[in-house]
């Protein structure tokens, strides 16, 4: 059967038609139940929406006919049973008033039968096709499959009372320009289900970047912890919320305002530094990428502008250019021949510029980047491209450039994220779905956490007790990401709150049906927003496969830590999730092993694979007590893995450090 699609027009037109007919009392629809949506195939699919008290509503689906009567609130249910995959599908619901009053009737077309799965987490969910498109152009050319859609669910919060609707949203099926706007993450999953099971597939996108896994739980369940159920209660208080933000906005554009008004650029405007006319005999040169604060000008905050010159050939002239300038910390203002280019107000985003076609000239031209860097280190981030692209042909930026401070500014504190406290996301972003079917979670988040990383090991549970609770399908399947591996390498065994909060999530596989996707081969080591998702995804459909689809046979995880048992001066230890057995990537030898005696100071180990088991020792530890597998923010090389291709998750033996 073909699979239609409409556009977002249709969409907008019919939920403007049911909250104006709504108003005279007769049936509204929520955002959710609406053209294009997916229902949740071989269970029970509740319908609902509002109308007048006591008023017949009938819902006409699939050859049957369901009605409904609203309590004295106004609202309405009914229950689909059993629906069997497929569509396109129209849905028609219609109202019946009392004699003199005129009802109303909906249709909602292009419904599909199939699995729905929720993806939550914070920004490595939130982080879209869009983003991570330079390694994705194929993937993107080539999405177009009206059985896989997308509902996003608008960013927002509240602190009072759980929503019963949201503000606003539409089923949106892929194709390669909606697909840009879908969580990549979500997308490959999604993919990987349409795939492999043929099924059609609705991903319901409720992400925020920067949120912490206590913001998307509900005020019940926050009771469990203390200070975060004091803080929810706090922010209850509207008045604080626009203290807070007034306050926080007036230093924030105070800071800024200074900034600009010291700032050394901008004192002559007869020639300003982006110029490209202006001399910088006595400017200084700095290697790009890099730091600021490893230069003679040091660790100052504030403003420093770079600049250099570059040779354009004949061949790129007269065609757009995308200008690479990989990641700036913090804020940055991009100029190219004295034309102004683009600017990015935060440290995460990639940047990427265009140049227009009119703006490159041939021989020598000039780049200049103004940088706002308010704490910490400035600068360009190392191991990032840095370049100027017209079709084949690159013009390399990295190298030596001018440098010259601005001005100079005490560091600016941050901004409080009132979006990020406790309970508000769930009551607007998660209670208007616990009406709607679905299949599971996947969820992606950990990063806001680690700061208490041991305390995520409770935190993460009771979450996803709150949420199969409170959508009342039982213990649902709840698939979750375990941190990659970020940050600078050490040489040296060390603490790690990021390995901390992995080994929580590892705790995490003792509640009922979840799975685990370990990615700690996956991350990038200088930025927290990795964009390799597909191979994220189909590690997280691994596991729903065994958890969510019963498929027994798949290896669905890399090896994890069963047990030691200590023979001299060495350590055996065994695993579970071996699948074909043990394998060292690549046949080198085994990386990332630390061993310690009763001193607990770690040193890196010698290891090797002796059948299901791995052996460890060292000369520098005679009697060992405990083993550590790739504990790192980012254990560079760590290549235990089994034959199926799948890392080992990171692991200690002991519970010596526990905050």
């Amino acid at each position: 059967m073909a699979y239609k699609t409409r556009s977002n027009i249709t969409v907008v037109v019919s939920f403007a038609l049911c909250l104006s007919l709504s108003a005279f009392g007769q049936v509204r629809l929520p955002r959710l139940i609406s053209d294009g949506m997916v229902l949740q195939r071989n269970t029970e699919v509740k319908m609902w929406g509002w109308a007048a008290r006591g008023e017949n509503v009938a819902v006409r689906f699939v050859d049957s006919t369901y009605h409904a009567i609203t309590d004295s609130s106004g609202a309405w249910s009914i229950v689909l049973a059993h629906l069997e995959p497929g569509g396109p599908f129209d849905m028609q619901i219609q109202s019946d008033l009392p004699a003199g009053q005129t009802g109303n009737s909906i249709t909602i077309h292009d419904i599909l039968i199939g699995d729905v799965w929720l993806c939550s987490g914070q920004s490595n969910m939130e982080l879209s096709m869009n983003r991570a498109s330079p390694i994705y152009e194929d993937e993107i050319a080539h999405s177009e499959n009206p059985r896989i859609r997308q509902f996003l669910v608008p960013q927002r919060y509240d602190f009072n009372a759980p929503h019963d609707d949201l503000g606003s949203g539409a089923w949106v099926g892929v194709n390669p320009k909606t697909v840009l706007d879908f969580s990549a993450v979500a997308y490959f999953f999604g993919k990987e289900v349409n795939d492999k099971y043929g099924v059609p597939v609705g991903l319901i996108n409720a992400s925020l970047g920067g949120s912490p896994a206590e913001a998307w739980m509900s005020e019940d369940a926050l009771k469990e912890f203390p200070a975060y159920y004091n803080e929810a209660l706090k922010f209850k208080d509207s008045t604080l919320i626009k203290q807070i933000e007034s306050s926080d906005n007036s230093r924030i554009q105070a800071w800024n305002s200074l900034l600009r008004q010291k700032d050394e650029g901008y004192r002559d405007p007869r020639c300003p530094w982006y110029d490209p006319t202006l001399k910088e005999t006595d400017w200084a040169v700095m290697d790009i990428p890099g730091y600021w604060a490893d230069t003679k000008l040091g660790g100052v905050n504030g403003v420093v502008w770079f600049r250099r010159t570059f040779t354009v050939p004949t061949s790129m002239l007269g065609l757009r250019a995308k200008l690479n300038l990989g990641r700036i910390v913090d804020a940055d203002s991009v100029y190219v021949n004295g034309v102004f280019i683009g600017t990015t107000s935060y440290q995460y985003p990639p940047r990427r510029y265009v140049i227009p076609s009119d703006v490159l000239k041939e021989g020598e031209n000039t780049i200049v980047v103004r940088i706002i860097n308010s704490a910490d280190k400035g600068g360009f981030v190392l191991d990032k491209a840095y370049e100027i692209v017209v079709g084949k042909e690159t013009i390399d930026l990295r190298g030596k450039w001018r440098y010259r401070l601005g001005a100079t500014m005490e560091p600016l504190a941050s901004q409080t994220f009132i979006r990020w406290k406790p309970l508000g996301l769930y009551n607007a972003m998660i209670a208007p779905l616990l009406n709607y079917r679905i299949m599971g979670a996947v969820w992606y988040q950990g990063e806001a956490n680690t700061r208490s990383a041991f305390e995520y090991r409770t935190l993460l549970p009771a979450m996803i007790g709150n949420w199969r609770n409170d959508w009342k399908e039982g213990n649902f399947p709840f698939v979750f990401a375990q941190l990659p591996n970020f940050m600078e390498a050490k040489s040296q065994p060390s603490e790690s709150d990021w390995a901390m909060l992995r080994e929580s999530q590892l705790k995490t596989l003792a509640v009922p049906n979840t799975a685990m996707g370990v990615t700690i081969d996956l991350g990038e080591w200088n930025d927290i927003h990795p964009l390799n998702k597909k191979d994220v995804s189909k590690r997280l459909f691994l596991g729903a496969q065994r958890i969510a689809y019963g498929d027994e046979d798949v290896i669905a995880s890399g090896p994890l830590y069963d047990s030691m048992r200590i023979d001299g001066q060495k350590v055996i230890l065994t695993f579970s999730n071996i699948g074909g057995g043990l394998i060292s990537k690549g046949n080198a030898e085994l990386q990332c092993f630390a061993v310690a005696g009763a001193d607990r100071k770690f040193d890196w180990a010698n290891a090797r694979i002796e059948g299901n088991s791995v052996v460890i020792w060292s000369d520098k530890v005679l009697n060992p007590v405990a083993v550590r597998y790739a504990w790192a923010d980012n254990p560079d090389g760590a290549n235990l893995y089994n034959v199926e291709g799948l890392p080992a998750s990171p692991f200690r033996t002991d519970d010596w450090t526990v905050k």
